[in-house]
């Protein structure tokens, strides 16, 4: 199809080409009095090819350097044989050369300015020209042009109607209310804008009642302004574009998109949603989103698709954020669970289900292990995961074993259906995932495996991922057959018996090892950001990290905002920054943060390694002011592992180390200290071995907590989105 699509424009083409090779017209002497309108002409040529950004003066019409020369040699003849002809016709006064010289320029500047403005394709320009010239005869003729800017497309069109020596054409009148139609048939996503400036063409009611069912959102903001589009949407007598109309009207209207689709199919009214919309902070609100989200998903299971469910999903988070996760994240020092949790007795076991997978990123690890996850099961008379999963359709089922796997509550999940239902659940979570638009849930799987302990499990996902890799192999499904062998590779490799080198066979960076030439800036030397925040707990940390470097291995620098560590033994330079905790309720710790990265930037010092230390609120701060160099990231804080892909994207290429659960300053400083301490050797990092060396030093009370860091070589869902960008880009 898509080469049937080339070889048709390249065939179009080739026609208007044709039919532009003509001889070029000798120029008759042009009068000084229209000199200018040539020049113009002749200025307006120049920037078109200007378009093209090339050395030659070659507008890219097609793409094919020996077609766009002939093309654009074309399309200089031709303007320049219209602009002689003109010169050259006797009959023709001089007011109507002035005019037909100052349409000439009109359809060249036209074309700029829908160019400029992404509207029209080079591959338009001579289809423009061809129907321009048609026009122009047409005019001269007295005959209609109606049926030159039917047939042409509609931005062809829509610049010949606009042209000042064609706008009295009977044609155009005619033309204009199906040129309005064709541009809207064209272009759907730009049919509320179009419109804008057409609102009262005879095509405009069926239009506007298309863009209600097309996207309420970009309607309602229309439908707001009070404009003439914007009176003409009020009059459409149509029952969604009044109930949008209506909403568009009322200063709370936005609340009701999430119940849009009910409300228009009369299952629910607004008379009975405004008493929640009006007290939306109480839990009645919340409480009819998860209601309406699981009534949708049913639906959408049957191939159905209710309007606003965007409207719904992202409301449904920024409420349960709002209303709950904020505050028993806030209360996460409150060791009396009655008082962190009391906000959550209000609400049942599939509002609980919600409030976690909504807010995958913003919960913290306490706040799902000790609140959200067992309050599920205690709020259900059977405390059975297959019957949580049936009431919700299994809805987000996917994003909530990952979190449970994650979080280490996977085994008791399953533990809570039977043997048979559990298989069925897991070998679901790893199949389709060829027909998935992102990579979001194969990158759930790989970083599920990771977090699985249990041996059946993992030979179960195992196993299904490669009977998946068989049947797609089978299919020829190119895309099916790269995902599931890079699960099945990355799988295998984390078993040392089968030694595959997983960034070997994918063309990745090492992924078991960091060496410390990539660390290394121009100098040889190696620097370390360490981001601290004025928290109460950061004396203690940021004490304890003081004292690691107050020996003769390392030399402390003093400043106002950060201190400088260098290394004064070794055979490799390290120099570590660090910014002061500064009070965190005035902001000074962030200002500090801010002093050195500007320090940093001006001396032309990238950081190569990151280190967050501070709890899981704080970690968005650090993300945000991220390096783009780092090609380490050490995440010291709770959860850290859930903001994998925030780093990737600012990062692609950085290893990271992050903990599963909650985090120890203990292990944080551990680990700081290992890596110092080979950098400064000269050593590269190797993971394995430098993680059985922090298991031995933070010893027995705080293995627990290790275990529960992850090291870059098992960072699986990483590994798989490197690979297959690699994969992608080749």
């Amino acid at each position: 199809m898509q080469m049937k699509k080339i070889c048709t424009s390249v065939l179009a083409v080739l026609m208007v080409l044709a039919v532009f090779s003509q001889e070029e017209l000798p120029m008759p002497a042009i009068p000084d009095a229209r000199f200018y309108h040539h020049d113009q002409i002749l200025r307006s040529m120049g920037l078109i090819e200007k378009l093209g950004k090339n050395a030659d003066n070659l507008f890219p019409v097609t793409g094919d350097p020996t077609l766009d020369v002939a093309i654009n040699h074309s399309i200089k003849v031709r303007i320049n044989n219209l602009r002689a002809r003109i010169e050259g016709d006797s009959t023709m006064t001089d007011n109507a050369k002035f005019k037909w010289l100052r349409s000439i320029n009109e359809v060249l500047t036209g074309y700029l300015s829908s160019y400029r403005a992404r509207v029209i394709t080079p591959a338009l320009l001579p289809a423009l020209i061809n129907a321009y010239e048609e026009a122009v005869k047409a005019e001269f003729a007295g005959n209609s042009i109606y049926s030159i800017l039917i047939d042409n497309e509609p931005e062809v069109g829509s610049i010949l109607m606009d042209n000042y020596a064609l706008k009295e054409n009977a044609g155009v009148r005619t033309s204009a209310d199906a040129m309005v139609l064709k541009s809207c048939q064209k272009h759907p996503d730009r049919l509320m804008k179009i419109l804008t400036d057409y609102p009262n063409n005879r095509y405009a009611d069926s239009l506007i009642i298309k863009a209600a069912f097309q996207n309420q959102e970009e309607f309602y903001s229309y439908a707001a302004v009070p404009n003439a589009l914007g009176r003409k949407i009020q009059s459409v007598n149509h029952p969604l574009v009044k109930m949008l109309g209506r909403l568009s009207l009322m200063q709370t209207g936005r609340m009701y998109f999430p119940f849009l689709d009910n409300l228009y199919h009369g299952k629910i009214t607004l008379d009975s949603i405004m008493p929640l919309v009006a007290n939306d902070s109480s839990a009645g609100y919340y409480k009819l989103l998860v209601k309406t989200r699981i009534d949708y998903t049913q639906r959408m299971q049957h191939g159905d698709t209710p309007m606003g469910v965007v409207a719904l999903t992202n409301k449904l988070k920024s409420k349960g954020i709002d209303l709950y996760i904020n505050e028993i994240n806030a209360l996460h020092d409150e060791r009396n669970e009655n008082i962190r949790f009391k906000k959550l007795e209000e609400l049942n076991a599939e509002e609980l289900y919600y409030l976690a997978v909504v807010a995958e990123e913003e919960i913290y690890t306490s706040s799902f292990v000790v609140g959200v996850y067992p309050r599920i099961f205690q709020r259900m008379a059977i405390p059975r995961s297959d019957s949580l999963l049936m009431l919700l359709h299994n809805d987000y089922y996917k994003k909530f074993i990952k979190m449970c796997a994650a979080y280490n509550t996977l085994d008791n999940f399953l533990s809570r259906m039977d043997h048979s239902a559990a298989e069925d659940l897991m070998k679901n979570f790893v199949n389709g995932l060829e027909s998935n638009r992102t990579l979001e849930d194969a990158v759930d799987v790989a970083d599920s495996y990771a977090s699985i302990y249990n041996p059946k499990i993992r030979k179960l996902i195992s196993e299904q991922v490669q009977a998946n890799l068989v049947t797609n192999q089978k299919q020829k499904n190119k895309r099916g057959e790269i995902v599931y062998d890079l699960l099945n590779t990355i799988f295998l490799s984390m078993d040392s018996v089968n030694k595959i080198d997983i960034a070997a066979k994918f063309g990745i960076d090492p992924v078991y090892k960091m060496p410390r030439t990539t660390l290394q800036d121009s100098s040889g030397r190696v620097i370390i950001q360490q981001f601290s925040y004025g928290d109460k707990d950061a004396v203690n940390y940021f004490g304890a990290f003081m004292a690691r470097f107050n020996n003769p291995s390392w030399k402390i620098i003093r400043k106002p905002n950060w201190v400088e560590i260098n290394s004064a033994k070794g055979s490799s330079p390290v120099t570590i920054y660090a910014n002061l905790p500064l009070d965190e309720k005035q902001e000074l710790d962030i200002q500090a943060q801010d002093s050195l990265i500007s320090y940093l930037e001006e001396n032309n010092l990238s950081p190569s390694i990151v280190i967050h230390r501070g709890h899981s609120y704080y970690l968005q701060e650090t993300i945000n002011r991220l390096p783009h160099g780092a090609k380490l990231v050490l995440l010291g804080s709770c959860g850290g592992y859930q903001k994998l892909n925030d780093i990737l994207k600012i990062c692609p290429s950085a290893q990271i180390i992050s903990s599963k659960q909650v985090a120890a300053g203990v292990v944080n400083q551990s680990l700081i200290d290992a890596i110092t301490d080979r950098l400064r050797l000269g050593k590269d990092l190797n993971w394995d071995e430098l993680w059985k060396t922090v298991q031995v030093r933070v010893g027995a009370g705080y293995r627990d907590k290790f275990d529960d860091y992850i090291p870059p070589h098992k960072n699986l869902g990483a590994i798989f989105i490197m690979a297959y960008d690699k994969i992608a880009q080749n």
